[in-house]
């Protein structure tokens, strides 16, 4: 098998270039800017063509979620053309896609986990870009698989676990937001997702939306208690709103998603999240 994996700088992609020993007998092609841009027509075709892909994983996203509120242009060029223009690549060559999506394009008030056929309404430039990218890969895709994920961290790139670890060990004291209920997620988790799923194939039939995180559920100040105190740091955190914290990008206050489809339809078992924790930090 061929599997070509865009965004591979990434933390995604770097976790799939970690796990690709596991799968000696596939060839993956690792790409990131500046050997392929993914609104770039012309790249994609090359790459797609000479990797003779089979499967196509985009990990390329733009997630810097409060700078994407003035860099609309860019946002969207990755977010939503990107996606599109890989779908009809991957269409025209027969090639599956795999593409990374985000709970941000739910945003809305629950108390039990989000399905993939709830409402989506997102908001904020970032969201909004997310769910366009969601919806031209489902309108232009023979064969595709969306996961939508939640509070992605690893030991690789930059993410809340390597930033609290940091500032836990500057500071005495940190403020953090207690009313957004998700799951972090590992990234090496959604990795090794990818590639059972891969192995497994699906039909077309099978194509569509599914969810993947880790299990169980918390808010980003019990988040970072939990570092700290695996880490043994001590520094004490203090519970904040939202509205307190004040970030120019709205988010979503309950992220918490359902995986039964994935577990029904590719035996998939999420780890919970604390067991994930301890294991990238153990890396770190």
């Amino acid at each position: 098998m061929n599997i070509l994996v865009t965004g591979a700088n990434g933390q995604l992609g770097s976790e799939l270039a970690v796990l690709q020993e596991n799968y000696s007998n596939w060839k993956i092609h690792f790409f990131d800017i500046p050997e392929m841009d993914i609104t770039s027509e012309a790249d994609i075709a090359l790459r797609i063509k000479e990797c003779n892909a089979d499967i196509c994983i985009n990990c390329a996203a733009y997630t810097a979620v409060d700078k994407a509120e003035s860099d609309v242009e860019l946002c969207r060029k990755v977010n939503a053309l990107g996606p599109e223009l890989l779908a009809t690549a991957c269409a025209a060559s027969n090639t599956k896609l795999i593409h990374i999506s985000s709970d941000y394009v739910y945003h809305i008030d629950s108390d039990s986990p989000l399905t993939e056929v709830d409402k989506t309404s997102p908001k904020g430039i970032y969201a909004r870009t997310k769910l366009e990218g969601d919806e031209a890969v489902a309108s232009i895709s023979k064969s595709y698989i969306i996961i939508r994920t939640s509070w992605v961290y690893s030991s690789f790139g930059n993410n809340f676990v390597k930033t609290m670890r940091r500032l836990g060990n500057e500071r005495d004291n940190l403020s953090i937001v207690s009313d957004q209920i998700g799951t972090p997620t590992y990234a090496r988790d959604i990795a090794d997702t990818i590639y059972q799923i891969c192995e497994q194939g699906w039909s077309d039939a099978q194509s569509g939306v599914y969810h993947f995180s880790n299990s169980g559920q918390t808010d980003w100040a019990s988040f970072a208690r939990k570092i700290f105190e695996l880490e043994n740091i001590q520094c004490q955190v203090k519970d904040i709103s939202t509205k307190e914290y004040g970030a120019a990008a709205e988010r979503p206050l309950w992220s918490v998603l359902s995986k039964e489809k994935i577990k029904s339809s590719f035996g998939i078992k999420p780890r919970h999240w604390e067991e994930s924790l301890k294991e990238c930090l153990a890396l770190l």
